[in-house]
């Protein structure tokens, strides 16, 4: 399955998430199928974080957005947390400190932009500035109907210097939202996940979605691509965001440093270092 081409948002397309599954399998027979193709790839996706690394000219961004419970946690831990932590990073943006307030609204994030070799992962974004902020009124319509070109231009910028972007929405229903907020309700381990503003928020689903929907349409970038996940069957999610992510570094292609030394010179010296240590 083309998973790009199925999940991608053409530029210039404005889309209406009501009119997006949030249920697929896919090509898959079931969950053990997708959960079968999403280890294999993950193992690839592994081979080649370590060849971007060790490559070191080249970043990756990933931005994760989505309603509360749709997954982005789950999906770090199965898959994308799944790469070598040496050469990957995952940024959390919650709610910003007061610090944070008293810079531009990107200072935070690009201060977690990835080097050169290295894989960042947002969870939440600098999107959330023209989503809640937008919906909860926390800043006049004023200052946040600027921030899609501004955000624009910072996702060019980080084109420009070798930075390859996916952003993706993990699309569940509102149905399958109350019935995740059951299960941590139900389960101990989980309550520190309980808020009560989950719950308000839903008040305002519409709303979000109108937001979510103008970011699909002002900030979708040719190179810094929206792809919509339907993301009720976990598995289903997980192996998506995998496949897409795999044939991204693919595309990539990163590419082991030439050598500069001397290997027969190097083999000489390990024969004789072997050679004392027989005797």
């Amino acid at each position: 399955m083309n998973f790009v081409q199925n999940h991608q948002i053409t530029p210039g397309d404005q889309i209406r998430l009501d009119d997006v599954e949030t249920v697929s399998k896919g090509p898959f027979e079931g969950k053990k199928d997708a959960r079968d193709f999403t280890a294999d790839v993950n193992q690839e996706i592994r081979e080649l974080q370590y060849r971007l690394f060790v490559e070191g000219k080249r970043s990756l961004l990933i931005v994760l957005q989505a309603p509360d419970a749709a997954g982005k946690d789950g999906l770090i831990r199965k898959v994308l947390g799944q790469m070598n932590p040496q050469g990957c990073r995952t940024y959390p943006f919650k709610a910003p400190t007061r610090e944070e307030l008293d810079h531009d609204f990107l200072w935070r994030v690009h201060q977690c932009t990835p080097a050169r070799g290295q894989v960042s992962i947002f969870n939440r974004s600098h999107y959330e500035d023209v989503l809640i902020v937008r919906v909860e009124d926390l800043v006049p319509k004023a200052v946040w109907k600027h921030r899609y070109d501004i955000i624009n231009s910072f996702e060019q910028n980080l084109v420009a210097n070798g930075t390859t972007l996916l952003k993706f929405y993990l699309h569940i229903s509102k149905e399958e939202q109350l019935s995740r907020f059951e299960k941590r309700l139900e389960n101990p381990e989980k309550h520190w996940k309980l808020n009560i503003a989950d719950y308000t928020v839903r008040e305002r689903w519409d709303e979000y979605r109108e937001a979510y929907e103008d970011v699909f349409q002002k900030c979708n970038q040719p190179d810094a691509p929206w792809f919509v996940i339907p993301a009720d069957n976990k598995w289903y999610r997980d192996a998506a965001v995998a496949g897409i992510t795999r044939d991204t570094l693919r595309a990539m292609d990163p590419q082991m440093p030439a050598v500069e030394v001397d290997l027969d010179e190097i083999r000489q010296c390990y024969e004789r270092e072997l050679k004392k240590a027989d005797r």
